[in-house]
């Protein structure tokens, strides 16, 4: 089974694709800024996938995934957000994220999204 860590300050929207990944057959594991997020890989969560979003308290999306390069050089990263700036996608993009997906994003789009970018799920 996969497992996929999603980062976002809404609790909603955590829980809402927390379900929507498990009726799909995915582990979810979860963090509410980028912060938690980068203290549980620290401390050794190794995930098949990310989704970030981009605007969240006390480390944002891009914090997060110039960080996380760090220690997860090959880990897809895929950023799931209101932001639709061209620039933040292309600062995303070179730091390492792999894809960009615009909120709201349907579910069963979302995990179309996630088996092109995570072989075998």
């Amino acid at each position: 089974m996969k497992t996929i860590f999603l980062i976002d300050d809404s609790s909603t929207m955590l829980m809402s694709l927390k379900s929507t990944l498990e009726i799909s057959g995915f582990k979810v594991e979860v963090a509410n800024d980028g912060q938690a997020a980068l203290e549980r890989v620290q401390q050794g969560l190794k995930p098949d996938l990310i989704i970030t979003d981009i605007n969240m308290p006390r480390l944002d999306g891009i914090g997060f995934i110039t960080e996380a390069r760090k220690l997860l050089r090959f880990t897809p990263i895929l950023t799931l957000t209101t932001e639709s700036q061209q620039a933040k996608r292309d600062e995303a993009k070179r730091l390492g994220a792999t894809g960009w997906l615009v909120k709201p994003v349907g579910g069963n789009d979302l995990v179309q999204v996630i088996r092109q970018v995570l072989p075998g799920a």
